[in-house]
């Protein structure tokens, strides 16, 4: 099968990704061949892209994808061609019209979940539940910080605090964004553009602060968080959107009243099957129930990663992105 890939020979700006053919042979033992129809673009793609998270190179991008299976390898036994399937990895490469990929990886999808809806949200929603139920095990009733309340991650994530019975407030940079919060089901949404956002949570919990703060963005929010979160709260920093957060100093969590602070990541809470098979369950319940409604806000030709990139970087996107073979 030919297929059409993106690599990178050196990590920088998004003008580093490049595009080859490539002839797919047949996969082997513990393999996979997918025909892809959509590919998830996420942050992290942009962190592998410019050096934040270094990579072997030359390299591939891309983690979350969904596709159909053309083949499989020798001892594959839970899939057979036909089969609809997305990954969120770990194996990179996702950025491609098809490819191989270990089984292990690939979860198969059900009737109701369409491939675009699962290329946009398996590996954002995923990533949520482990934060939500797995890492801060928040309750119902208690108040939550989100921060980039639009973003593709920060919309499920509201959603599902809001299933479960939190309180959310959540930080949006424009107007558009804060009705797509609002949407989304957030009780409060703060401009942190136009006001004191950790002022303003103080005063929506009457001077306490939320005993958790989902925290994406990462060194330009972190005196915000500290200064939002209560005592003896949780900040949960998953992400490095405002520069990773550098130099703490652990006095100051003291400071701000024994505070906890926790950078988790996505595959530390799916390392075995057991993990992420409960895990993809329980956000195919989510979505079919109708807790979690995914909004895709871009679209884009599957070689105009670069742009697409751009987009994400410059905070001009909304919701989830996909980037589609079908229109490159």
């Amino acid at each position: 099968m030919q297929a059409i890939e993106a690599f990178i020979e050196a990590q920088g700006g998004p003008e580093v990704i490049k595009w080859r053919k490539v002839a797919l042979g047949a996969p082997g033992p513990g393999q996979a061949l997918v025909r892809q129809s959509a590919i998830g673009l996420n942050y992290i793609d942009v962190y592998h892209r410019d050096g934040t998270y270094p990579i072997d190179l030359p390299g591939g991008l891309g983690l979350e994808a969904a596709g159909e299976v053309v083949a499989v390898g020798e001892g594959v036994h839970a899939l057979r061609p036909g089969d609809r399937v997305a990954t969120f990895g770990p194996k990179r490469g996702a950025y491609a019209s098809a490819r191989i990929v270990p089984a292990a990886s690939l979860f198969k999808l059900p009737a109701s979940i369409d491939e675009e809806t699962a290329a946009a949200s398996l590996l954002k929603a995923c990533t949520v539940e482990a934060l939500v139920e797995r890492c801060a095990r928040v309750e119902a009733g208690w108040p939550v910080l989100v921060h980039a309340a639009a973003g593709g991650v920060g919309l499920i994530l509201v959603q599902w605090l809001k299933a479960i019975g939190a309180t959310v407030i959540g930080t949006v940079s424009t107007e558009d964004k804060e009705q797509a919060a609002r949407e989304a089901g957030a009780d409060h949404v703060i401009r942190y553009k136009d006001e004191d956002v950790a002022a303003h949570v103080r005063e929506i919990t009457d001077g306490q602060g939320v005993p958790v703060a989902f925290d994406g963005i990462g060194m330009a929010t972190w005196d915000v968080s500290l200064k939002a979160t209560a005592r003896r709260g949780l900040i949960v920093s998953y992400g490095n959107a405002g520069g990773p957060v550098r130099g703490v100093d652990l006095g100051i969590l003291a400071r701000h009243g024994s505070q906890f602070v926790t950078r988790p990541t996505l595959f530390d809470y799916y390392l075995d099957p057991g993990e992420r098979a409960a895990g993809a369950a329980r956000v195919f319940e989510m979505i079919d129930d109708g807790k979690i409604k995914v909004t895709i806000g871009q679209r884009y030709g599957l070689e105009n990663a670069a742009r697409a990139h751009a987009d994400l970087e410059a905070g001009h996107t909304t919701g989830s992105t996909l980037l589609l073979p079908e229109i490159g």
